[in-house]
């Protein structure tokens, strides 16, 4: 039997997962990190603390597996994506927070961009012209920051999502990312993989300091693992988050489409090698791209936050102790009472794409309790990901019959069975639901021969949970028609 190591580097955890060749969990382990946030629409992470966690999960996942660090045949990484970290090539020093996906403070750099410059950064890059994206982070820091602006002076200045910046550190200072982290910077052309001249210029990004740009799939370097755990580990897969997911979930075929709940909310569908630009609000994207095969596409609805609007109430209001407790106080009524919850803490992403909005509780009555709260909170998941849906049947002619679906909310039976009554179709949950580890599994275990090829991986998926729509739910239509109303009291908020 082999093994392969999937790290997973995500906005509030690291995890490493341990995969057999029959893609079952073999062992994994978790270390959340701090989210630091100094002002509204700020969110920091520490990129040290990342890096030390992510050594702490892998030994700690060989551990509990008992295996040696040689029983590994490679490691794929999956991360957060636009997230950006600035460090000193030769120190190897961070020389700022990591700036996360989230983050709003990159709308200043946007607001100085002409209409025309704007449109023409859509077109090259298939992407929205917001602060979600790594450019502006990047362009605020060198602005912003003394250390970044010196070490750009300098030639030392390295910039990387943080796939790069562990790679950078797991793999004797190697200054690399894939196309789909690439994909999500705003300054790669999408017809040519490679950083676009014009991008750089209109965002002021010098391109030494950019990570060379490389396949989904295929040996990097190899990591030292050290310890107990002694041995050379080829690193031999990369994929952002999300399209680790697609690639877990075996969307292989155009047309194929998943929803993964975390953090935020993505569903993506597949084009196939085709570069379909949206004119819904959605974000032409990479899907993925195996050693020296053809780029694969996907069109991607973007939504800031769902599992964090959990987290919210669990940390902010303290509603809730735990975030597993929302689906048992949300079962406690029958309905929200007429309370909606938009959460746009980082203005609205796709399709609406304001960076103005800011997040609403509306329709509350002293009759309002917190389980009409939770239970709005699990609606205003489920609503937002019908705007990205709807969006993508719109773009593509095709109305979807069932939706695959993975990540850590889709535990929540109540949520998904919300989820099919507002979608009307059907809801189907894999064995595997964290599929996004699976993904950077399959692509390192692709580039290794752990897996011949595709075909070698589809009979691995199996389904563990459906759930059916109630027929004409009142989620689907009054409910609907009230959650837009609701999306209209979020806009124009911040000036």
């Amino acid at each position: 039997m082999r093994y392969v190591g999937a790290l997973d580097q995500g906005t509030t955890s690291s995890r490493f997962m341990i995969f057999d060749e029959t893609g079952e969990v073999i062992a994994s382990a978790q270390e959340e990190h701090a989210q630091i946030l100094p002002q509204p629409g700020w969110v920091e992470h520490n990129a040290d603390e990342i890096l030390e966690k992510v050594h702490k999960v892998i030994a700690l996942a060989l551990s509990i597996a008992k295996l040696r660090g040689e029983d590994l045949a490679a490691i794929g990484i999956t991360n957060q994506r636009e997230t950006t970290v600035a460090w000193d090539s030769q120190t190897g020093r961070p020389l700022y927070n990591a700036i996360v996906w989230q983050d709003t403070r990159g709308q200043v750099v946007i607001d100085q961009l002409t209409e025309e410059a704007k449109a023409d950064a859509t077109y090259r890059s298939g992407l929205a012209i917001a602060p979600y994206f790594s450019a502006s982070k990047m362009s605020w820091m060198l602005r912003n920051v003394p250390e970044v602006g010196a070490a750009a002076q300098s030639g030392r200045l390295r910039f990387g999502t943080i796939d790069s910046w562990l790679m950078w550190n797991l793999a004797d200072r190697i200054h690399i990312t894939d196309v789909t982290n690439a994909s999500r910077t705003l300054l790669m052309n999408l017809e040519t993989l490679q950083w676009d001249a014009q991008l750089l210029q209109t965002f002021g990004i010098p391109i030494d300091s950019l990570p060379e740009i490389r396949s989904s799939s295929e040996i990097y370097a190899k990591t030292e693992l050290t310890g107990p755990f002694a041995a050379e580990v080829p690193v031999a897969g990369i994929l952002g988050d999300q399209h680790a997911a697609m690639v877990g979930q075996l969307c292989f075929e155009r047309g194929d489409t998943k929803c993964t709940y975390g953090t935020g909310n993505f569903a993506l569908v597949n084009t196939g090698t085709q570069i379909v630009r949206s004119t819904q609000g959605l974000l032409t994207t990479l899907c993925y791209k195996f050693g020296n095969e053809p780029a694969r596409y996907a069109l991607e609805g973007s939504v800031a936050v769902t599992g964090s609007a959990v987290q919210w109430l669990r940390d902010q209001l303290g509603i809730i102790s735990a975030s597993s407790e929302i689906e048992a106080l949300a079962a406690t009524v029958p309905n929200n009472g007429g309370v909606y919850f938009v959460p746009a803490f980082s203005g609205l992403f796709a399709p609406y794409w304001r960076s103005d909005a800011r997040g609403v509780l509306v329709g509350l009555t002293r009759a309002a309790t917190k389980a009409h709260i939770a239970r709005a909170t699990l609606e205003a998941i489920c609503y937002q990901t019908k705007d990205v849906i709807d969006a993508m049947a719109a773009e593509t002619g095709v109305t979807l019959k069932a939706l695959r679906v993975d990540g850590g909310i889709t535990q929540n039976a109540l949520c998904m069975q919300i989820q099919s009554d507002i979608l009307q179709i059907e809801i189907s949950r894999p064995v595997v639901s964290e599929t996004t580890a699976l993904g950077a599994a399959y692509a390192a275990g692709l580039a290794v021969g752990v897996w011949a090829d595709i075909d070698a991986l589809r009979g691995q998926w199996q389904e563990s949970a459906r759930w059916t729509p109630a027929i004409d739910s009142e989620l689907a239509n009054g409910g609907f028609a009230d959650w837009q109303k609701a999306i209209e009291r979020t806009l124009n908020w911040v000036e």
